[in-house]
């Protein structure tokens, strides 16, 4: 891997990722050996523990940038997982710029920010606290997701929102926010997800999409989306498991 996460997302570099959603760093080393750019670690609906997570980059944070969607655009967990080591956050929900600034400021050490200072496995538990904090705030990368109708009415502001790195559309919530849960190809999100496209586009932000095939996202990628996202890791195990399965039968 040349350059961290952030850097490369700002070079303009596709980055092909998967979802990881189960608390097994096994899963992890599977998905980082198979060749990803990176892995969205699950924490807002997958199982898992802190400690999950911190096994989970100690398994293969050196070896593929670990990105985590905390639970919530709030302060405890975003520098919780950062002081983990993550190289990043996903924050879901975040529907107005207001909450866009905070989630940055919650990210990134004074005087970029409000990020609170501890000691844990990104700072070497004490041993590399003034060679981490000398990187971090260029290093980590803070991705919002924009994935309700209210998003939808403040990207533009979303967009323009200083130390944001990527906005990364959830198409699923989006459908449900506009009562069509799971119509994802409905002309109304479909409408909404053109307007997410030209906000970032005009600012330049890069954009994300998340689809449960390569297929899904194959028209995403074709629109120079960057961050992609494509399969889930309990998907992969179902998915050849039937296929054997059926084979066998």
């Amino acid at each position: 891997m040349v350059g961290t996460f952030r850097s490369r997302l700002a070079a303009g570099e596709r980055l092909l990722g998967t979802m990881v959603t189960l608390p097994c760093a096994a899963t992890s080393e599977i998905l980082a050996d198979v060749g990803f750019d990176w892995l969205f670690i699950d924490g807002e609906h997958g199982p898992f523990e802190l400690s999950d997570i911190a096994d989970i980059l100690r398994a293969v944070g050196e070896r593929v940038a670990c990105v985590v969607r905390v639970p919530a655009a709030a302060e405890v967990p975003i520098k919780r997982v950062l002081d983990l080591g993550a190289e990043g956050i996903i924050c879901p929900q975040v529907n107005t710029a207001d909450v866009a600034a905070n989630v940055v400021r919650w990210a990134r050490y004074a005087p970029d920010g409000l990020r609170g200072v501890g000691l844990g496995r990104a700072h070497g538990y004490g041993t590399r606290f003034s060679d981490y904090v000398s990187v971090a705030n260029d290093r980590v990368a803070v991705i919002v997701q924009a994935e309700h109708a209210l998003a939808v009415e403040n990207i533009d502001a979303i967009a323009a929102t200083r130390g944001v790195d990527a906005v990364l559309l959830g198409p699923y919530d989006l459908s449900a926010s506009y009562n069509k849960m799971g119509k994802i190809d409905d002309p109304q999100v479909i409408g909404a997800i053109d307007r997410i496209t030209a906000a970032c586009r005009a600012t330049k932000m890069p954009l994300g999409y998340f689809g449960v095939t390569a297929d899904a996202v194959q028209p995403y990628i074709e629109r120079g989306y960057q961050l992609i996202v494509a399969g889930v890791d309990t998907l992969f195990l179902a998915g050849a498991a039937i296929q054997t399965l059926a084979q066998l039968k």
